[in-house]
């Protein structure tokens, strides 16, 4: 009995790395990246405190995007060593990026390691840039192969309607969490609203909201308001 390969690939939702598959493995890398650090948080600290990135929901983009391109990456290189030096250097250089871009559009920053040893400029560490390596190269070459798998074994009609959802969630999501950090970099600032809409955001997105969302960031510059 001959298989038909190209029936087969028109049914298997998200074969191979797919924008589709992408759109997944970044949502759950959101997810999980969120539930590690308020894991870690609780252990270390002994305290829970939410660590999303977004106003709804348990995401933190960064880590999505970060296991995103750890996949894209990473999964090529055969030499353990050189992935996991490639990897340390990348998300060094990532971490460090998504640090300053922080501060430049909003004015704050989420973390600071200015009491960490072989810190650069406080905005990451080497051995956290090893510590990113080493993690990347195991989420790629051990964890990807078999939820990559798993994804593909959605039925297609199912998980292309879960995608397109996924994707007007978390775009809407990151659109309005993010314009509203900036809005409240420049509200510290004492900048009136240019629109109708920067004012909905002083009235609904206050800094005592924004605080409770996201208790680990930090304004850089003004108070805010009470």
């Amino acid at each position: 009995m001959f298989v038909n390969s190209e029936q087969d690939d028109f049914e298997t939702f998200a074969k191979g790395l797919s924008f589709y598959k992408l759109v997944w493995v970044f949502t759950l890398g959101s997810l999980i990246g969120t539930w590690y650090e308020e894991i870690l948080t609780f252990f270390t600290d002994g305290v829970y405190e939410n660590r999303s990135a977004v106003f709804v929901g348990p995401f933190n983009p960064l880590y999505g995007l970060a296991i995103v391109l750890a996949v894209l990456l990473l999964r090529r290189i055969e030499s353990a060593p050189k992935a996991i030096l490639a990897g340390a250097l990348f998300f060094g250089a990532f971490e460090y990026a998504a640090n300053m871009a922080q501060e430049f559009f909003t004015g704050s920053v989420s973390w600071n390691y200015a009491h960490k040893p072989l810190n650069i400029n406080e905005r990451t560490t080497l051995p956290y840039a090893l510590y990113w390596g080493v993690l990347a190269y195991g989420i790629a070459v051990y964890l990807y192969p078999p939820f990559s798998k798993l994804i593909e074994s959605v039925p297609r009609k199912t998980g292309i309607m879960i995608t397109r959802v996924l994707i007007v969630f978390m775009s809407v999501n990151m659109l309005v969490t993010y314009s509203a950090l900036i809005r409240q970099g420049l509200r510290a600032e004492g900048v009136e609203p240019f629109t109708p809409v920067g004012e909905v955001y002083d009235d609904v997105f206050t800094d005592v909201y924004i605080e409770k969302k996201f208790p680990n960031m930090e304004l850089l510059e003004g108070e805010g308001d009470e």
